[in-house]
């Protein structure tokens, strides 16, 4: 009886075994689970993620980027500046026999002031086959000399055309013809996540490439403030490597085609850490053709006061910034495009000519690929009722004119005509205040400083910024001597300025 008990169980086992697998095949197949195109109707699953695509369901196989590689390596050049900086000894700016014997403290005893030659290098590539060349403005500030030396070990001494350190891009030019050069593709077609390879000389290398991709657009990260007032930074992120000495060189996609100029990277030592970022082709091409037409940047402004992306909720707060998608207008010029267009404090920019904007660097991009006088389309956000209107951009100064570039330029300062007020307190008829002093202008060489109004120009009276400007202009040879006051301070003060170099 227990014989029979025992097999009973073992026979009742076993069918439950076998039933269970038979059903677990009848349900489920032989086949691997997951979620297919209804190519009937088109729609796809929510978490459809355009992995795959048709016939390329399950991958793509691997990236092969010799032919993209073999396009940029002969475009792509090396840089070498040579420059002369100068540098003051240990005696005090302001010393006491200076005053006492009325020596200028530039030539204290002869030893005053002393040259150090500097080299630096870069990257930088070719964009036409008569060496037009662009490179980033910082690899190139200030050269007195400058080596371009491509791929096959050619040098070629170069020129400056043009430099714009608001975007960092600078245009040099080689007098060599038949060279390769790169095709302009563009920034906006850049995606999240796609393959991207930067080329260059980092840390005194021969031709690099490193490969990455696409981590971020439209980032922004305070550097290019350093060398303008005006900024423009909507950089490409990608975690491709970029060291020192990449600086200049290109940024491009698995065609070939150039999409941006390496710019920067983000590290705690001054080394590749991860981040490099690049300005977008779309700016270049613009700011080059700008460079090479007009010999500065024809910038346009959209004439409103916005709120900055890295600002914190406090500052937010303190500036009245409301949260969310857009950008926050937090004041309108009555003198701007964006007043005459009806833009108001308080609207919220949403988009330019139907592309939505995610952020403030954003917007400062796509802005930077127009020229004063262009017509787009701004649409805004007012009391939750979404309108588009026509926009005319302005220059800085109000109007749609070509802007030409001109010595005050190079000098690097904010210059204001002295008010009759303040002329007539210091007994003088006119003259120019210096307001402020970039670190990279030609007034950085001198020492001068913040408050001087200036009063003349090689013994000639300037009453005005544009008397300033002609009597400069017309300076013979490659200096001019500055002289004016410190309002509260005694005595005259004379600066040599030197206008020659890059």
């Amino acid at each position: 009886m227990k014989v029979k008990q025992v097999f009973s169980v073992i026979l009742i086992s076993a069918s439950t075994a076998l039933a269970s697998l038979w059903g677990f095949d009848h349900f489920n197949g032989s086949h691997t689970y997951f979620y297919a195109q209804d190519t009937s109707s088109g729609k796809v699953p929510s978490n459809y993620a355009k992995f795959f695509d048709g016939e390329k369901f399950g991958g793509g196989g691997p990236v092969d980027f010799t032919e993209a590689a073999s396009a940029a390596i002969p475009a792509t050049v090396h840089i070498k500046t040579k420059m002369t900086r100068t540098v003051s000894n240990n005696l005090p700016k302001n010393n006491p026999f200076s005053d006492l014997f009325g020596i200028d403290p530039n030539d204290f005893f002869g030893n005053r002031l002393r040259s150090m030659p500097e080299s630096a290098s870069g990257s930088g590539v070719i964009i036409s086959d008569d060496g037009y060349i662009v490179t980033n403005n910082h690899v190139i500030d200030g050269a007195d000399d400058i080596t371009v030396t491509l791929s096959n070990k050619k040098s070629f001494k170069a020129k400056v055309v043009g430099t714009d350190p608001s975007s960092d891009i600078a245009v040099i030019k080689i007098d060599a013809k038949g060279l390769p050069f790169l095709l302009y593709g563009n920034s906006d077609d850049v995606k999240i996540g796609q393959w991207v390879l930067a080329v260059g000389y980092p840390l005194t290398l021969e031709t690099t490439v490193t490969a990455g991709i696409v981590s971020a657009k439209g980032r922004t990260l305070d550097i290019n403030d350093r060398q303008s007032k005006s900024p423009i930074e909507s950089f490409i992120q990608t975690d491709a490597a970029v060291n020192p000495g990449n600086s200049g060189g290109p940024l491009i996609n698995t065609d070939g085609k150039l999409i941006g100029i390496n710019s920067a990277i983000a590290s705690p030592t001054g080394s590749y850490a991860g981040y490099s970022f690049t300005i977008p082709v779309n700016i270049v091409k613009k700011v080059v053709a700008d460079l090479i037409k007009y010999g500065t940047p024809q910038r346009a402004y959209l004439g409103i006061q916005y709120a900055r992306d890295n600002a914190t909720d406090e500052q937010k707060k303190a500036q009245g910034v409301k949260d969310g998608d857009g950008v926050y207008v937090m004041d309108v010029p009555s003198n701007g495009a964006a007043a005459e267009a009806g833009i108001k404090k308080g609207d919220v920019i949403t988009k330019i000519n139907g592309d939505v904007l995610t952020s403030a660097a954003d917007m400062v991009g796509k802005i930077a690929t127009y020229r004063p006088g262009d017509k787009i389309n701004i649409t805004y956000v007012r009391d939750g009722k979404e309108t588009t209107v026509p926009v005319i951009l302005r220059n800085n100064a109000g109007t749609t004119a070509i802007v030409k570039n001109t010595v005050l330029d190079k000098l690097g300062a904010d210059l204001q005509t002295l008010d009759k007020k303040d002329a007539s307190s210091i007994g003088v008829k006119g003259g120019v205040v210096v307001k402020s002093i970039d670190d990279n202008g030609l007034l950085s060489k001198t020492r001068m400083e913040e408050g001087f109004v200036i009063l003349k120009v090689n013994g000639k009276d300037v009453n005005n910024v544009e008397e300033f400007r002609k009597s400069l202009e017309s300076a013979s040879g490659a200096s001019a001597k500055i002289e004016g006051v410190y309002p509260g301070y005694d005595g005259n003060f004379t600066y040599p300025l030197q206008l020659s170099g890059n």
